[in-house]
């Protein structure tokens, strides 16, 4: 019986993950086997970080936050606190904003909290 190869269905598979790899450096984005592992290790490292992206953001948003807070006197704790007590939600992206490009408003839900 003869050899039964299906190099269509191949050639397009390389084809696919070469079209993938363009752009990286080296024999990256043309040798099929470096490039084949070079795309799972880089398709590993962006599923990994759109999760370590959410943790960085959410982390700055706090620092920001605390920053435009300890101008008026309070610590980023007993600002959240304080927040929280009075029903004012506000997520965080939106509180490092404000702090960040609107004092004016920044300042004016600082108050409201501290009455």
């Amino acid at each position: 019986m003869p050899r039964s190869v299906n190099s269509v269905a191949a050639k397009a598979r390389k084809k696919k993950v070469l079209k993938q790899t363009k752009g990286y450096f080296g024999r990256r984005k043309n040798v099929w086997t470096v490039a084949k592992n070079a795309l799972e290790k880089g398709l590993q490292y962006s599923y990994r970080d759109r999760r370590t992206k959410k943790r960085d953001f959410r982390a700055l948003w706090i620092q920001r936050i605390n920053a435009g807070v300890r101008e008026h006197g309070l610590s980023y704790s007993e600002f959240m606190g304080l927040l929280h007590k009075k029903n004012i939600t506000i997520n965080r992206k939106v509180l490092a904003d404000m702090a960040m490009n609107n004092p004016e408003a920044f300042a004016e839900i600082v108050k409201k909290v501290k009455e």
